[in-house]
């Protein structure tokens, strides 16, 4: 099968294509240093402008907050009958029923 210097154009023009449209998205800017007009060379602070912006510890200890009442939930609905290794089919309704007696037992309702 021989080639032609046509077809060896048009691979070396959609490999060259291919490579500048993969490597495009690395040299773009963020809208945010486009907007303000700021040079791209320059490294921009990062700045608490919203009210989500938090320190380590605090989002450290707000993860251990939320794993110790997901766990606590869990112990509540595996001692009201609730067992999430059984491979049971009745699965919904299993659940339900052990969210019902906690809800139950607690008073809520």
């Amino acid at each position: 099968m021989t080639s032609t210097p046509a077809k060896k154009l048009a691979v070396l023009l959609a490999s060259v294509v291919l490579s500048v449209a993969a490597a495009a998205p690395a040299f773009a800017q963020s809208s945010d240093a486009a907007a303000a007009g700021t040079d791209s060379g320059a490294v921009k602070p990062m700045v608490a402008s919203t009210p989500a912006a938090t320190t380590k510890a605090q989002r450290k200890a707000a993860r251990k907050q939320a794993r110790a009442k997901k766990n606590a939930e869990l112990k509540k609905l595996e001692s009201n009958g609730y067992n999430p290794s059984r491979n049971d089919p009745n699965y919904p309704t299993d659940i339900q029923n052990a969210e019902k007696k906690a809800a139950g037992g607690s008073g809520g309702q």
